[in-house]
């Protein structure tokens, strides 16, 4: 089955715009990568400078060597400054177990 990863951000006032441009950067950087099937950036309704990238991995394996791989640190810099600091862990990742 299909992995999920969740990345959380927080954009500081006025940087909303900026943040949505690091993320269409970074997927553009990302397209043809062996494994991804896509990602989508999601903004939760009760508060506008919160973001959560939501990736999707044909499995943990292929998510796995791509975080792995040299080219992982550098084409996720742009967002990494929006990372959320209220969070202890700014990820988390979902193994789907049941799907319909």
């Amino acid at each position: 089955m299909s992995v999920r990863v969740l990345l959380w951000y927080r954009a500081p006032q006025g940087e909303e715009q900026a943040l949505l441009e690091a993320f269409h950067l970074i997927s553009g950087r990302l397209a043809g990568t062996p494994g991804l099937l896509g990602s989508q950036l999601w903004r939760p309704a009760h508060d506008p400078a919160d973001f959560v990238v939501v990736s999707e991995w044909e499995s943990r394996q292929a998510f796995e060597t791509w975080e792995r791989g040299s080219a992982h640190k550098a084409d996720t810099a742009a967002l990494r400054p929006y990372r959320d600091p209220r969070r202890e862990r700014p990820f988390m990742l979902l193994d789907v177990v049941a799907a319909y």
